[in-house]
Order: structure tokens, then sequence, then C-alpha cells
């Protein structure tokens, strides 16, 4: 692997691997990663051949947060210098959470801080049972403000009451219970089963209907269902029907094939 931050790897069936790689500070980010990463997640959200994107980290921890050395160049930061620092860890989570395409994060040992609101901003996550959580902020006099939207649309408000309140430490059993996981893996070795057990049923949808069920939840998540959120999603079905997807799959469904997206 390369001494770059951050590898970004393609496979021949359209799988985008994007790695962390800073094993030797625990993947911990610095501004020169999370610049990588933001600008890769807006390089692989927009090439079409892409199916989906895996997002996972070298070495023994998947993210431990901040990096110490950028924490002490923060300290000395004005005001206006942390609030530009800080969006740039903004657009980096929301051009993640904005990839058109099912996102996996595959997790081992630790995600804290920026590390689990990477984890939160995926679509899916999988984790070894010996994998630690931790939004430790208020720990030292900070809060999980960047990182929020994404923690609690993952893990809801009343257990981001708890967490971002306590700092407490939280193995990868509660991460599951809470719905920060979304499957348990025995440990590393069974990472890439599962992510390949995940990218199997996602080959066999139409990429376009995915892109659109995503912007969907997000367009009727938390609002009141009222006429026009039925107006709504009733012109987006009807729309989606005259799609050439639309009519790709149905058609396919009736004459019993299979639809052109799947490739084998």
């Amino acid at each position: 692997m390369s001494e770059e931050s951050a590898v970004l790897h393609f496979s021949t069936d359209g799988i985008a691997t994007i790695t962390l790689n800073r094993p030797e500070v625990h993947n911990a980010f610095d501004e020169e990663l999370i610049e990588r990463l933001g600008d890769m997640f807006i390089d692989v959200g927009h090439q079409d051949g892409v199916r989906a994107v895996v997002v996972a980290a070298a070495g023994k921890s998947y993210c431990a947060g901040a990096d110490l050395n950028w924490m002490k160049r923060a300290a000395e930061f004005t005001e206006e210098d942390n609030r530009e620092d800080s969006l740039a860890l903004g657009r980096m989570l929301k051009n993640l959470h904005a990839i058109p395409k099912p996102t996996i994060a595959l997790v081992q040992g630790a995600a804290y801080g920026g590390g689990l609101g990477l984890v939160a901003a995926c679509d899916i996550a999988i984790g070894v049972k010996s994998a630690k959580f931790c939004l430790s902020e208020v720990k030292l006099g900070l809060l999980p403000a960047v990182i929020s939207p994404y923690v609690v649309e993952a893990i809801g408000v009343r257990a981001s009451r708890r967490y971002f309140l306590t700092a407490e430490l939280f193995d990868a059993e509660e991460a599951y219970r809470i719905g920060l996981l979304h499957e348990l893996v025995d440990d590393v070795h069974e990472l890439a089963p599962a992510r390949d057990e995940i990218l199997n049923q996602i080959m066999k949808n139409a990429p376009g209907a995915m892109a659109d069920s995503k912007d969907l939840i997000y367009t009727v998540a938390g609002r009141p269902i009222e006429q026009d959120v039925i107006n709504d999603t009733a012109s987006r079905i009807a729309a989606r029907r005259k799609t050439k997807e639309g009519v790709e799959g149905v058609t396919a469904f009736l004459e019993k094939r299979k639809p052109s997206w799947i490739l084998s």
C-alpha cells in the first residue's frame, strides 16, 4: 500500500474501496486526510461506473478521531480559523453522506469522535465484535458538533443524549443495539465475506433506483405524512416507472429474465 493518507481502489465490477491509510496514528484525522477523503467521495460519487463504495481502514483501528498534532495546531487557531477547519470536516462528511450510491463502512478497532461520524455517514456499517466506539468530546470541553447530524440520524435522539453526555466507551454489541452497526462479525477476517454478501445484494439492484431511493429517504425523513408528502411520493414513483430502468426492470420480471444491470 502507498504512503498516501487514503487509498482509492476500483474493482472490475464497479466497487470503489477507499481505505484510510494512517495506521501508525490509528487513522486519525488531520487536514490532509480530511481534504483527501472529501475529494475522493466527490470523485466516486460522480463516476457512472461505480456501483457501490466501501470505506475501510488499514491497521488495528478504523479511525481514532482527531490527530494529536492537528489538535495542537488547532489550539493556536483563531475562532475563524477553527470555523474554517470545522467546515472542511463538515464538507467531507456531507460528501460521503450525499454519495448517490450505496456506501458501506467496514469497522475494526477504535472508531472515536470523527471516526464514529464517518461510520454514521455511511448507509451500511459492518463491525468486528472487538471494535470500540466513543464520543469523547465533552471530556475535552468540546462537543461533537460537526458529526452530530449523522450520528443522531444513525442512533436516534435517545442514544445520542446518553453518549454525547457521558462520553463513555461502548462496544460493538451496543453499537449494533443502538443502530450504528447493522452487522457484527467475529474478527477482521470475516469483514470481507460480510461485505461481499451485502455487495451481492446491491449488485442485483438498479443503480438509478438506489440513488433515487437514497434521495427519497432524505426527503421524507422527519416530515409529517401530509398531502404534500403523499403528492411528492406519488410523483416520484410515477416518474420512475417511465425511466429506462423502470421499464427494463418490470419487463425483465414479466419475462422471467435478469435485468440488464445484473452483469452475470
